[in-house]
């Protein structure tokens, strides 16, 4: 079950929202001071892609203050902005019976792009 529903949300606009978290991500990469963000982008951008069987779950060795400090400037920096964006895609695809799986993966990437530093995908 989880592999269809996989497929049906790469074709659905998962490949496009993975896309564009991986060039994003490479983007950020270019950059030394850029490349903790892009980082967490490419991993956004993997669970964009085949979000069915994984879940966002806090890291045993999250990084403490650094952490901290990192996901405060993801959120003043667009991860406030990615988050409400992700929550309204879920709140629309649960507004059907059949969009209801599409909405509970959009909430959970909705965690992890609030607070990417200190969780992993497993």
């Amino acid at each position: 079950m989880k592999f269809i529903g996989n497929i049906l949300w790469i074709i659905l606009g998962g490949i496009i929202i993975s896309l564009y978290y991986a060039i994003v991500g490479i983007l950020f990469c270019l950059t030394i001071i850029g490349i903790p963000f892009g980082v967490q982008l490419l991993k956004i951008a993997g669970l964009a892609l085949w979000p069915f069987g994984h879940e966002v779950l806090p890291d045993t060795n999250d990084g403490g203050c650094l952490s901290v400090l990192m996901n405060i400037i993801w959120i003043v920096f667009g991860g406030i902005e990615i988050a409400l964006l992700h929550l309204g895609f879920g709140v629309i695809c649960c507004l059907t019976i059949i969009g209801i799986p599409f909405g509970m993966q959009h909430f959970k990437m909705t965690l992890l792009a609030l607070v990417p530093f200190g969780k992993k995908i497993s």
